[in-house]
């Protein structure tokens, strides 16, 4: 049984899901407007880790994660200008421009990470017509009202405001500056639909005039068009709890009558040397930053296994570099075991790793209990158990898992060998050439070759 621990309810529960173990999973996606740095990535890690977890136990995903390319001010709570016009006004650019820029470079990161990525990836400008109509739904069922400057949310109205991050209203935003506006029936009721002055480079015709999204608004939108009315898991970062978040099922119970989002999941911050990441700090670094390095981006993926998701994980390069030594000597006992004789039976540790991702992502207790496997006597049983429990890990081991290895590759690796072993060495040479065109290195052994992606 799959058990994850929902902030809603602070209490770990059973995983939810639909018709044939689908579970149905919104993640809160990026907004574009400046490069993604590693405690963005922590996010998309976790999301990864709830996906393979999930599928490791047989279930199937539905997930979607939003794009924001609008609508997203530089405060949470509706306050200062829109972080892609801001972007757009730095890099001279349009934001259309801006936002493609930036979400390719997202998702080269993401790739580069082994990012297992949700099926549905949907940017908000491309479901503004379906903000506009749910907008309408929560002004009809008087939900939300009408200012000059756009339409609002009224939390009065639901009386569930503030479960979620278990805080009242006063406490909510306690300390944060807000601008008084008189026709604001709450300093705190929140921003469905903004009325833009005539300047304001992204806008949509509306029933209330030329206008653009608030942030919030997307992500029940995107969610209610893609997944429906009734949403097994949403995941995000701690941040997004006393505000986005709460907006988001304030907005989505009120239109749909009911509680849509079943599970949520959060994230805790990622620190840096101690403290948060700050532009003036010098200290906010890109997985590029990483490489350049010389790390790569699978020490960064093995660092995110070393803290529970629930808990701050602390970045440092002293910490990086005991997770790369770690997965070098993972990975070093791997391949011995790849050739070894021993017969082990690795039953009592595939046990152990699965209760131990089944509890609550327990992954520093899942990555115990692959470390002591790998202590065994040199056996292939260890290794055939490794690349099971790398569906989970997702680890680069191209060039240790035979089954990551093409058909077509082993081919001509075998092609080699023959003639290698035929002291045809021109052929054997020819066929070397063309495995490391492919992205492939042989490498000889007294039992015979290895293949090495590149």
């Amino acid at each position: 049984m799959v058990k994850f621990y929902n902030s809603l309810t602070r209490q770990k529960e059973e995983v939810p899901c639909h018709e044939n173990r689908t579970v149905k999973m919104y993640t809160c996606g990026p907004t574009v407007y400046y490069y993604p740095h590693i405690g963005n990535f922590r996010a998309y890690l976790f999301m990864d880790n709830i996906r393979r977890v999930l599928k490791y136990n047989g279930y199937k995903l539905d997930g979607v994660m939003n794009i924001t390319d609008v609508g997203h001010l530089t405060s949470d709570a509706d306050e200062g200008e829109d972080k892609m016009l801001i972007a757009s006004q730095r890099e001279h650019k349009s934001p259309w421009e801006i936002a493609k820029f930036y979400t390719d470079i997202f998702f080269q990161d993401a790739k580069s990470l082994n990012i297992d990525m949700p099926e549905h990836i949907i940017p908000a400008t491309s479901v503004i017509k379906e903000m506009i109509d749910f907008v309408k739904v929560l002004l009809e069922k008087g939900y939300a009202y009408e200012t000059s400057k756009g339409i609002y949310f009224d939390i009065a109205k639901f009386k569930d405001y503030g479960k979620l991050s278990g805080m009242n209203i006063e406490e909510k935003l306690a300390g944060a500056r807000i601008d008084v506006d008189e026709e604001k029936r709450s300093p705190y009721d929140f921003v469905l639909w903004v009325k833009a002055p005539k300047e304001h480079i992204m806008q949509w015709e509306s029933p209330w005039g030329m206008g653009y999204p608030g942030w919030h608004i997307e992500c029940s939108v995107i969610g209610d068009k893609y997944l429906g009315e009734s949403i097994d898991i949403h995941t995000g970062g701690v941040d997004h709890k006393p505000v986005h978040h709460e907006n988001e099922i304030a907005q989505s119970d009120c239109h749909y009558g009911h509680k849509v989002v079943k599970m949520w999941m959060h994230l805790e911050f990622l620190q840096i040397d101690g403290g948060k990441m700050s532009k003036s700090l010098n200290n906010i670094y890109r997985l590029a930053d990483l490489k350049e390095r010389g790390y790569s981006p699978d020490d960064f993926r093995f660092f995110y296994f070393l803290a529970h998701y629930s808990k701050q994980q602390n970045f440092t390069f002293e910490a990086l570099d005991m997770a790369r030594n770690t997965l070098r000597s993972i990975k070093n006992l791997v391949k011995e075991h790849k050739n070894g004789t021993k017969r082990i039976d690795t039953s009592n540790y595939e046990n152990e790793f699965l209760q131990a991702i089944n509890d609550d992502l327990n992954m520093p207790k899942a990555i115990a209990c692959m470390q002591k496997m790998l202590k065994e006597e040199r056996s292939k049983d260890v290794y055939n158990t490794f690349v099971k429990f790398n569906q989970v890990l997702g680890l680069n081991m191209d060039n240790l898992v035979e089954n990551n290895i093409p058909d077509e590759i082993k081919h001509l690796a075998e092609k080699r060998w023959n003639a290698k072993k035929n002291r045809d060495f021109a052929k054997a040479d020819d066929l070397r050439n063309q495995l490391l065109s492919l992205g492939y290195e042989i490498k000889d052994n007294k039992d015979g070759f290895e293949i090495l992606k590149k």
